[in-house]
C-alpha cells in the first residue's frame, strides 16, 4: 500500500519514517519550500525534526495534487486547517486522521470534518501517546488505529506496524478522537500546575479528574469507556500531562509562570492544539450536558478572563461530592 502524508511537521515526518520502514516509498507534502528541499536533498527535516536522519524512501513535495495517486493518506495537518486542505484534494483514498482537536465554529470532530470535505473517502483515526522524536528514532510506541470498517482498519494497522510501532485496532472512531482532543486541554492545565509550582499532588489530582472529564464528555457523545481508558485516551493523557516535551504542557507552564497567552502563542512555530480546542470543547461540553470544570478553567486562562490563582481557588472550592 503506497502511502502519502499530508503535513510535514514533526509528527507528520515521524509517521512518514514509520511508513517508509516497510520498504515502500512515502510521499510527504510540506507547506514550506525549505522543508521540501531539506527532506529531498539531505534526508532531514531541519525546521521540525532536526538531527533525525530520515529514510531515503521518503520524498517531499510542495504540490498537494501529487498525492492523488496514493492508496491511503495520513493527514497530519493542524486540526483547524484540516477541512480546507482536504477540500482541495482529488482522491477517494482512505484518510488516516492524525490531527487532534475539534473544529472551531462547527464543533465537529475531525472525522466529521473529513467526511464532509471528502465524502467518498473511508475514514480512520490514529491516536495515542506519541512524541514525534521518539517515534522517528524507533523507540517503542503503541497507538490506537480506529476505523468503522474493520477489514480496512486491519489492513491499515498491518501496513503501519513495525517492530517498534504497534497499532491496536478499534472501531470506536469517536472515542479515539475525543481522547486526543481533550488530553491537549488537560495537558495545558498540568503545565499550569508545573509552572505555578503547585506540586506533584496537584498534578496527579488534575490528571485523574481530567480523565473523569474526558470520560463524561466522551460517553455523552457516544464513545465507549474502554476506548477512553486505552491508549488514545488515558495513555495519551498521562504522556502529555507529564512532560515539557508536550507543546500543550509547555504552553501551560508559561501560563502558570504568569505569561500572557497571546505572547506564548505568538512565539510558537508549532501548534499547541489545546489552545484552539479549549473554548470549542467548553461549548461542546455544555451542549452535551457534560460538566468539565478543568476545561472551563483552561479556556478562561487562555482568554485572559481569570488568572492562575483565581482558577485554582475556583476549582478547589467547588462543592464536595461523591467521586
Amino acid at each position: 500500500m503506497r502511502l502519502g502524508v499530508i503535513g510535514a511537521g514533526a509528527w507528520g515526518t515521524a509517521l512518514a519514517q514509520v511508513a517508509a520502514g516497510g520498504g515502500d516509498d512515502v510521499l510527504i507534502w510540506a507547506y514550506e519550500p525549505e522543508v521540501v528541499d531539506a527532506i529531498n536533498a539531505a534526508h532531514v527535516n531541519t525546521p521540525y525534526l532536526p538531527e533525525v536522519p530520515l529514510s531515503p524512501g521518503i520524498r517531499a513535495t510542495g504540490d498537494l495534487a501529487a498525492l492523488a495517486d496514493r492508496e491511503a493518506l495520513l493527514v497530519v495537518t493542524p486540526a483547524q486547517h484540516l477541512g480546507r486542505i482536504l477540500a482541495t484534494l482529488d482522491t477517494d483514498a482512505p484518510l488516516i486522521l492524525c490531527a487532534k482537536g475539534i473544529e472551531a465554529g462547527t464543533r465537529r470532530l475531525m472525522s466529521d470534518v473529513a467526511a464532509a470535505a471528502r465524502p467518498g473517502s473511508p475514514i480512520a483515526v490514529l491516536s495515542g501517546p506519541t512524541f514525534a522524536r521518539e517515534v522517528a528514532a524507533g523507540l517503542p510506541t503503541a497507538v490506537t488505529l480506529a476505523c468503522a470498517d474493520e477489514a480496512l482498519g486491519q489492513r491499515l494497522a498491518h501496513r503501519l506496524a513495525r517492530p517498534t510501532f504497534r497499532p491496536y485496532f478499534s472501531d470506536d472512531v469517536v472515542g479515539a478522537e475525543i481522547g486526543g482532543a481533550v488530553k491537549n486541554v488537560m495537558a495545558i492545565a498540568c503545565g499550569v500546575v508545573e509552572g505555578a509550582g503547585l506540586g506533584q499532588n496537584a498534578r496527579a489530582a488534575l490528571i485523574s479528574r481530567g480523565f473523569a472529564e474526558m470520560t463524561r464528555f466522551g460517553l455523552a457523545l457516544g464513545a465507549r469507556a474502554e476506548t477512553l481508558a486505552g491508549l488514545s485516551g488515558l495513555g495519551d493523557l498521562v504522556l502529555t500531562c507529564s512532560s515539557a516535551s508536550s507543546r500543550n504542557f509547555s504552553l501551560g507552564m508559561g501560563l502558570g509562570q504568569g505569561k500572557p497567552a497571546t505572547e506564548l502563542l505568538a512565539d510558537r512555530r508549532t501548534v499547541a492544539e489545546g489552545a484552539f480546542t479549549a473554548p470549542v470543547l467548553v461549548e461542546a461540553a455544555r451542549e452535551a450536558g457534560a460538566d468539565m470544570p478543568i476545561a472551563d478553567a483552561v479556556a478562561d486562562l487562555l482568554a485572559g478572563k481569570a488568572d492562575v490563582r483565581a482558577v485554582i481557588d475556583r476549582l478547589m472550592s467547588r462543592p464536595l461530592k461523591r467521586e
